[in-house]
């Protein structure tokens, strides 16, 4: 059987919300929360915590999605890798300046495009657009 847990894709409206409402899907029975990163997404889909923990599979249903992809598009995704270029102590600015050179000229991948393709490399959790 798999669970389905349902995301209001309006309610996203910038990365921060967007894991806010992660945390608020999978997170409310944990005492900590995801941070706004892909790669705590990546980990919670890896290793099935919070309300994944003992799942085999779940379906993760996107409603509003294209209001997500609006809100996690071309614009935030410039602005959230412009801040990793103000960390260069901590980030790879040449691959960075890359990845934002290639989403000002080809429009992507977006935040929202990064979210579904680490959503495609896990077979635990579905990821289904509505």
């Amino acid at each position: 059987m798999t669970t389905v847990f349902t995301l209001d894709g309006r309610a996203v409206v910038d990365i921060t919300s967007f894991y806010a409402q992660l945390n608020q899907l999978f997170m409310q029975q944990e005492t900590w929360q995801l941070g706004a990163s892909l790669d705590a997404l990546d980990d919670l889909l890896h290793a099935g915590h919070g309300a994944l923990a003992g799942i085999d599979h779940a379906t993760l249903l996107w409603q509003h999605s294209a209001a997500s992809a609006r809100a996690l598009g071309v614009e935030t995704t410039a602005q959230w890798l412009r801040a990793k270029l103000a960390q260069p102590a901590v980030f790879n600015t040449e691959n960075i300046q890359r990845q934002l050179q290639t989403l000002l000229e080809h429009g992507g991948p977006t935040y929202f495009e990064r979210i579904v393709q680490v959503f495609a490399d896990h077979t635990r959790v579905t990821l289904q657009l509505a």
